[in-house]
């Protein structure tokens, strides 16, 4: 089989390794935008609950991936200056580069090809190829070419948010609430390599106009961060990297295929990063449509059928719990303004719906104890 995969993501990426692996006798070629070593951003994080995943369906990838990668075994949340450690929340986190790398090296030693630095603006470029696998990104410009064929939809959250990196090394995944004059503020913030930490910033929309971030320079508005999280940064400069000030956009579609193409990863759907799976859910999409492919060798019409049949209620899912923890962060001014810092922490780990009382008293005992004492002092 023929194979045309529409970008270098983890998705494409993770898709063509699969099928290049099991099957050497398939022509896969990855077409990829940027150059080989470029990316927007910094460090990308996994839950261990989320490595899980990878470790079950294919143990020699999560092996090779793992030792690059930096962990802690808390989660952590400061709330009016409250350090609040929420056990049983481990996590994993890797630069997003060397995170590419090293599937581009995986892709490699298969035989896949790759091709850096070069566009693809619609899948009838690539006609000859007997599967088009869209897996270019959350502005992909193959599924608004067939945005009808798709049912595709995109709405726009309120929180502007921008993604910076830092030299400040953090010694878990921490959620820092800071407010100033003009409103409030959320760091999401992780060490991602021994000398970087990704420093996500994200307010309300009063709090964007408040501030005039609007009207500032990247610098400036660097400078404006720094100044909120000063006590967390502790001297520390915050880095930009193509770090501009965004919203975040929620992309579904009611169909994953049209004809021969199919959709992956962010051109698919997209899951607010607060609860860390973005990296997560697209190498799910590739295991998915892998295993789909394998399922019905011979037969794409009912390989495609298959992979949504297969992948659809799980994403739904995931995709619902991302959606309700957005809008828990468009609540955070009021939310911060009226609960004390274990009853904010309780509503945070609360917020997609998923977790009960219950569940967190399973997740993470000795949270719930000091909880418990919180409410009782």
């Amino acid at each position: 089989m023929k194979i045309a995969v529409i970008g270098g993501g983890p998705a494409g990426l993770y898709f063509a390794y699969l099928m290049k692996r099991d099957n050497p006798g398939h022509e896969i070629r990855v077409i990829e935008q940027n150059p080989r070593d470029a990316t927007f951003g910094f460090g990308v994080v996994f839950s261990d609950r989320a490595l899980e995943f990878l470790r079950a369906d294919d143990e020699a990838t999560y092996q090779y991936l793992t030792p690059h990668m930096q962990s802690w075994a808390d989660l952590k949340i400061v709330h009016k200056d409250e350090h609040m450690a929420i056990d049983g929340n481990g996590f994993a986190a890797i630069g997003r580069l060397e995170f590419l790398n090293l599937l581009q090296d995986r892709c490699e030693s298969v035989g896949v090809e790759l091709e850096f630095e070069t566009v693809v603006e619609s899948a009838e470029a690539l006609g000859d190829a007997d599967l088009i696998v869209a897996a270019d990104g959350v502005n992909s410009p193959v599924r608004r070419a067939h945005a009808q064929a798709f049912q595709a939809s995109e709405t726009r959250l309120d929180n502007p948010f921008v993604w910076f990196g830092t030299t400040q090394l953090f010694d878990t995944l921490s959620l820092t609430f800071r407010e100033n004059g003009d409103g409030v503020f959320c760091a999401h913030h992780y060490r991602y390599s021994e000398t970087m930490s990704t420093f996500i910033v994200e307010t309300d929309a009063d709090t964007f106009e408040n501030a005039g971030f609007a009207n500032m320079s990247d610098a400036e508005s660097r400078a404006y961060c720094e100044a909120v999280f000063a006590a967390d940064l502790a001297g520390h400069p915050l880095i930009s990297n193509k770090s501009e000030w965004r919203w975040f956009p929620q992309i579904w579609n009611e169909r994953w295929s049209a004809g021969n193409i199919v959709l992956l990863g962010d051109a698919l759907h997209t899951a607010h990063f607060s609860i860390g799976s973005g990296t997560r859910l697209a190498m799910e999409d590739a295991i998915a449509l892998f295993q789909a492919m394998s399922d019905n060798d011979g037969d794409l019409v009912g390989a495609l059928a298959r992979y949504e049949e297969i992948r659809r209620p799980r994403l739904e899912k995931l995709v619902d719990a991302a959606v309700a923890s957005a809008h828990w962060y468009e609540q955070m001014a009021a939310l911060m303004r009226t609960l004390e810092p274990y009853e904010f922490a309780r509503s945070y780990m609360t917020r997609t719906g998923r977790v009960s009382d219950e569940r967190l008293q399973k997740i993470a005992p000795k949270f719930m104890e000091r909880y418990a004492q919180h409410r009782t002092s």
